[in-house]
């Protein structure tokens, strides 16, 4: 049998990419007057916050934008709010410190049409230690602290849907009910796409609990599993038409391809900084959730949008 020769794609819009391009690289910021700067009373005993929510995650989006410290950020903003004539106060460093370590990101997305298909994929980023290079060229210290980021992606409009950080002894499959915990009940999931670590009895019951189809290559040596859930029927229809297509067939023909995508994003995710500037976990789970708030932006303003030729 004949090898099936690859599709090759054209971009068909790439005027309008091309804009979007553009506009990603615009310094253009806009503050509008109507902004809750200020916070709201909480009605509660104590000392009220004086900077909303949205104030603290503008100056940390500065910050993970840029690349700057958090005096920096200060600055940074001040210039900006004077330049556009408004006198609002400048939360100081300590405070964005402070209020980074509970503040709640809000993560724009537009949303696909039709069911979501989303794409699962994980990775480590550094936090602290020198490079492998580095510890033996130079006897740096070897000792290098990870984090791993777990994210699910819309395939339809390349946003980042579910985003999990963790420390770096922790697996990929076990996250992957938590990603999907992050997708809204009412949103009908069409298939969950991830590479073999997730060929798990609790990722397929998590996928099939959700009514999805699940794009897992099995392991090598994978066996079939007993019948007793809809996830392992499931698994097991995979298994045979695995072996009987073979795994390069099966993977074109269940579309396992798009997982690179999620790859790709990945990418863009660690181009906005190869290590996390911030120390404490729970200040660098903010860090990653306004790099995805900045990339979930970039990726509204325009995609390519490519069709099969020939």
């Amino acid at each position: 049998m004949s090898k099936p020769t690859s599709p090759t794609y054209k971009t068909t819009n790439w005027a309008d990419y091309n804009a979007a391009l553009k506009r990603r690289g615009s310094l253009t910021i806009w503050f509008d007057p109507e902004m809750n700067w200020d916070a709201k009373p909480s009605g509660k005993r104590g000392r009220s916050r004086i900077f909303s929510d949205a104030a603290i995650q503008t100056c940390l989006t500065m910050k993970v934008l840029f690349g700057m410290a958090l005096r920096q950020t200060t600055g940074f903003v001040e210039s900006l709010l004077r330049l556009t004539g408004l006198d609002w106060d400048v939360p100081d460093f300590s405070t964005i410190s402070r209020r980074q370590r509970t503040l709640a990101i809000n993560i724009p997305y537009r949303g696909a049409k039709g069911p979501l298909h989303l794409l699962i994929d994980s990775t480590g980023i550094k936090v602290e230690g020198e490079g492998e290079w580095n510890a033996r060229k130079h006897g740096g210290p070897k000792r290098r602290v990870w984090r791993k980021i777990h994210i699910g992606i819309d395939e339809q409009t390349l946003e980042i849907r579910a985003v999990e950080i963790t420390g770096s002894s922790t697996g990929d499959a076990p996250m992957l009910p938590h990603l999907l915990n992050q997708i809204p009940h009412d949103q009908e999931i069409g298939s969950v796409t991830a590479d073999g670590a997730y060929d798990t009895r609790r990722c397929h019951n998590a996928i099939a609990d959700r009514g999805a189809a699940a794009v897992i290559p099995p392991r090598r040596n994978a066996q079939p599993w007993k019948p007793t859930t809809t996830g392992a029927i499931a698994r097991n229809d995979a298994l045979r038409a695995s072996k009987y297509l073979g795994r390069a067939l099966w993977r074109n023909w269940s579309g396992y391809h798009r997982r690179s995508r999620a790859e790709t994003k990945m990418h863009c995710v660690k181009l906005l900084g190869q290590r996390l500037m911030a120390r404490d976990f729970d200040r660098q789970v903010a860090e990653v959730q306004v790099r995805v708030a900045i990339l979930n932006g970039y990726t509204a303003l325009g995609i390519p949008v490519t069709k099969a030729v020939g």
